[in-house]
């Protein structure tokens, strides 16, 4: 009775061990995708206003239909809205890139909660709020976070934007539209790592 309940601890022990290793693989994987594909958003949109503002100073280049490459500086939010708060909007943009931030890197904690949003689409979101707030703090402009933000793709029938602004829609759309996966997806890998979600296990204990 003694080996066999020794046995069980042990056989225990060395399940938990497995499951807190196959959670810090899957945290660093995670990780590493969100902050790689922020990079890649931020390197993008900054190399693609770099070439805006050389190239585009004193021309528009006509593209396909009503789309065209015009260069805009912006002060305001977003499409150009918001033009006389600024200062405020680049405040609550660097608050949201903070908390972002955090958030990406410890949603692997927040499964529990049923919802597992794909790293991608997250590092997709920072790095187009990082590019932004790039604008705002190192672009000419007045005051504080006062510098504007360079945009200048142009449908002339919508607001005119750029590749940080492209990244943040697509992933905030695709979010919204594979909502009900992700829950699935959240829900599978919880069970995976041997947690039971909230309210099963308040179920289960009745």
């Amino acid at each position: 009775m003694v080996f066999s309940t020794v046995g069980a601890a042990c056989d225990t022990a060395e399940q938990a061990d497995i499951t807190e290793q196959a959670v810090t693989e899957r945290t660093l994987r995670h990780n590493l995708t969100l902050l790689g594909v922020a990079a890649l958003v931020v390197a993008i949109d900054q190399l693609s206003k770099w070439w805006a503002l050389e190239d585009l100073e004193d021309r528009n280049i006509d593209l396909i239909w009503t789309l065209r490459l015009n260069l805009v500086h912006n002060s305001g939010a977003a499409f150009g809205l918001g033009q006389s708060l600024d200062t405020y909007i680049a405040i609550l943009a660097l608050l949201f890139v903070v908390g972002l931030f955090v958030v990406g890197i410890r949603w692997h904690k927040l499964s529990r909660w049923r919802v597992q949003v794909p790293p991608f689409l997250l590092g997709m979101i920072l790095g187009g709020a990082v590019g932004n707030l790039s604008d705002r703090f190192f672009r000419a402009g007045d005051g504080f976070l006062g510098g504007a933000v360079v945009d200048f793709i142009d449908l002339q029938w919508w607001p005119v934007f750029n590749v940080a602004d492209a990244a943040i829609v697509i992933a905030a759309v695709v979010l919204v539209l594979t909502a009900g996966r992700q829950l699935g997806v959240a829900d599978a890998e919880v069970m995976s790592e041997g947690e039971i979600p909230e309210g099963d296990s308040q179920e289960a204990s009745r």
